[in-house]
């Protein structure tokens, strides 16, 4: 049965610092690169039979310091289009939009969670065997909703951290979560 590895990017100083970030180049930070350096160690790229990475800086350098040279990429990894809240914390904008969630609200300028969610089910329908993407926050929840048959929104479920290996696969027909920020 197939099985899908998620695996975040290392730490960037906006991830870090809760600055949604999607279009924007932002570099991994030191620890960043000490993290998926790690990764590496518990990962071997000769495992899977397919491995995906989203155009971003920063997914490409945790695969490749993690060990993975030459991931294909892949435009519908990408993060989730923040549009007009790119590089604002989610504290910023529910300043003026209480009770705001990239989840449960619009995003003025950028994707709406249908749109986040048709790019996973494409990403899923690619998997083969053992599958491996680097990716982002909020894509990889959504990733994981859409993998269990829940709708994008359910992605608020999936807290997702940096640098961590996320693991969905099957039990008989049925999907499953099998690890989590591990």
């Amino acid at each position: 049965m197939a099985e899908l590895w998620i695996v975040r990017h290392g730490a960037t100083a906006w991830s870090e610092s809760g600055r949604h970030t999607s279009t924007t180049e932002v570099a991994l930070e030191p620890e960043g690169e000490e993290q998926a350096r790690d990764l590496g160690k518990r990962l071997n790229p000769a495992d899977f039979d397919l491995v995906l990475s989203s155009p971003r800086e920063r997914t490409r350098m945790t695969a490749e310091l993690a060990g993975f040279s030459s991931p294909e990429i892949d435009a519908d990894l990408a993060e989730w289009d923040y549009g007009d809240y790119e590089g604002i914390t989610t504290a910023e904008i529910r300043k003026t939009v209480p009770d705001w969630t990239i989840f449960g609200s619009p995003t003025p300028g950028g994707e709406a969670a249908a749109d986040v969610a048709a790019r996973a089910d494409a990403v899923i329908k690619r998997v083969i065997g053992r599958a491996i993407v680097f990716t982002h926050g909020h894509f990889g929840r959504v990733l994981t909703a859409r993998w269990l048959g829940l709708p994008a929104e359910a992605g608020r479920y999936f807290d997702l951290k940096t640098a961590t290996i996320n693991v969905l696969s099957y039990e008989r027909e049925q999907p499953v979560l099998l690890r989590w920020n591990a």
